[in-house]
């Protein structure tokens, strides 16, 4: 309930989940206890209720563990969440970075946000 109300009241959404009104993107990525290493990131692509944000992360953070544990290593891949199962499934392989195609866009200025307009915009959340 607070995430909506957040998303709500910085004008994410207009709160009507029956519409679709909210759909986002979770970057997930797990790394062994004592480790300074980051780990690699899968992306869980289209949620679409808070619910399901929460189950799809919970579910992708003990799968990426489960799968280090085992000495294995862990692919970046873009995912989807199957919600009549409660899984993460894999819907393409990022091989690195270089295929991601990450690209600037021209109409969209860098911006800069100062620690002290942060500081006010978090006093001024519910």
């Amino acid at each position: 309930k607070n995430w909506w109300l957040i998303l709500l009241y910085i004008g994410s959404c207009d709160g009507d989940m029956e519409k679709g009104s909210l759909r986002c993107d979770a970057n997930v990525s797990v790394r062994l206890k004592g480790s300074s290493t980051f780990g690699t990131r899968c992306e869980i692509k289209n949620l679409n209720s808070i619910r399901y944000i929460v189950q799809a992360i919970d579910y992708e953070i003990q799968r990426q563990i489960e799968i280090l544990e085992g000495g294995e290593e862990i692919s970046q891949d873009t995912l989807l969440f199957d919600v009549a199962s409660g899984k993460t499934k894999v819907m393409r392989n990022k091989e690195d970075a270089s295929d991601y195609r990450y690209f600037p866009d021209p109409d969209l200025l860098p911006v800069e946000v100062s620690q002290e307009k942060i500081d006010l915009i978090q006093s001024s959340l519910p």
